[in-house]
This record gives C-alpha cells, sequence and structure tokens, in this order.
C-alpha cells in the first residue's frame, strides 16, 4: 500500500509529495464546482433542496480531496480515495438521471445501473499492448457514451436539463483527450525551468466543469421533476 505510483507525466520518476503541483493544486476546481453547488442548492426554495443533490455535492467535494491525495502521496490507498468517489458518482448520477430526468421504473434503473456497471468493468480491465488502454482512459468510455445518450434524448425532448447534460458530455470528450494525451505529448510540455507538466491538469480542469454542469442540472430542474 505504501508503494509509489509514477503514472502520469508531471510525477516522472519523482517519488516527492509535490512531484505534480499542478496536478495536485488543480483539484481545486472541483471544490469550486462543489461549492458553486451548494450555494446554487442555498438559494433554491426549501421543498426544492432534495438531499439527493446535497450528497452529489458533496461527492464532488471529496472527488477533489481524493485526487489531491492521490497526485500527492502517489500511493495505492490515494489511487483508491481518487478512484472510488468517481466510481460512486458515475453510478449515482446515472441513477439519479434515470429516475429524475427520464422518469423510469426503479425496476428499469436498476437493471440499467448492472449493466453500466459491467460495462465500467470490463473496460477498466481490458488491455491494449499488455497495459490500461489510451493511457487508461477507455475505463471512462461508458460514463462518456452515457452523457451523450442521456443528454441528447434530454435534449431532443427540449427538457431544459438537457443542454447541461449534454454539454457536460461534449466537455468530457475534450477531457478524456487530454488524459489520454498525457503521456505521449509529455516532452511537447516541457517548460522553461519547470520540467514536464503533462496534459493530466487540464483533465481536472475540465472534469470539474463537466461535473459542475451536472450539479446545476440536478440543483436547477433535479427537484422539479420529482415534484411534477
Amino acid at each position: 500500500m505504501n508503494r509509489k505510483i509514477f503514472a502520469y507525466c508531471e510525477r516522472g520518476q519523482d517519488p516527492s509529495f509535490w512531484a505534480e503541483p499542478i496536478n495536485a493544486v488543480t483539484n481545486a476546481a472541483f471544490i469550486i464546482a462543489s461549492v458553486i453547488g451548494l450555494m446554487l442548492w442555498l438559494k433554491r426554495p426549501a421543498a426544492e433542496r432534495g438531499l439527493v443533490e446535497l450528497f452529489l455535492i458533496a461527492v464532488v467535494f471529496v472527488i477533489g480531496t481524493g485526487s489531491f491525495l492521490f497526485h500527492t502521496f502517489a500511493e495505492p490507498w490515494a489511487a483508491a480515495a481518487d478512484t472510488i468517489p468517481i466510481g460512486i458518482f458515475m453510478v449515482s448520477y446515472l441513477a439519479y438521471a434515470l429516475s429524475r430526468y427520464l422518469r423510469w421504473h426503479p425496476i428499469a434503473v436498476v437493471i440499467a445501473l448492472v449493466v453500466f456497471f459491467i460495462a465500467l468493468w470490463q473496460s477498466s480491465v481490458f488491455r491494449c499492448d499488455g497495459g490500461p488502454c489510451f493511457n487508461g482512459s477507455l475505463a471512462y468510455g461508458p460514463a462518456f457514451l452515457v452523457l451523450v445518450l442521456i443528454g441528447g434524448w434530454l435534449a431532443y425532448r427540449k427538457q431544459p436539463e438537457g443542454a447541461y447534460v449534454f454539454g457536460a458530455g461534449l466537455v468530457f470528450a475534450v477531457s478524456l483527450t487530454f488524459r489520454t494525451l498525457d503521456r505521449d505529448i509529455c516532452d511537447l510540455t516541457n517548460l522553461v525551468g519547470s520540467g514536464e507538466i503533462g496534459t493530466h491538469f487540464l483533465w481536472h480542469i475540465l472534469n470539474a466543469i463537466v461535473l459542475g454542469l451536472l450539479l446545476v442540472a440536478a440543483v436547477r430542474f433535479g427537484m422539479r421533476s420529482r415534484l411534477a
């Protein structure tokens, strides 16, 4: 549990705590997204302040904290602190979107969650040339497809939350691209006096926008969908 994980361009082979300063600091974007979500939640009428929405906001805060721990300690326990909250958010928001936005029957939601979980597991264990595909970004493929499909359908039906969910999917596509390219273009990101920084920090910033858009959709329209 104490072995170092050298997974990103910025860290290279440096085991020190601050080997990834930019990757570490940009996790503040998740904290900002959660704070904005909380402020919007507090501004809603009392009847529209749902606990589920508050839970999603809290998970985004935990995502930022867990990712900071991973990009500083870079050890397996910190990797778990990074990935587990992300998984919780993905599964939770899918259930939320299907039940609140699309109003699926609970049984249909459970079946969809099982299929989604299997897709996540298969995409995470699939290997290309003996290693993770696309620098591990393939594991997030199911989440991207879900955002685009659900967001696109909601937008087609002219539901107001559709623009936020679909927009989150488009931003996520760009975010995944930067995550994938982190090591491949590492040499091109060598700043004078700063070393190679990679592109993973853009994954943090763009993902914070993705999660922020999803939180805004939930806070603004989730409870209305439930009360309608």
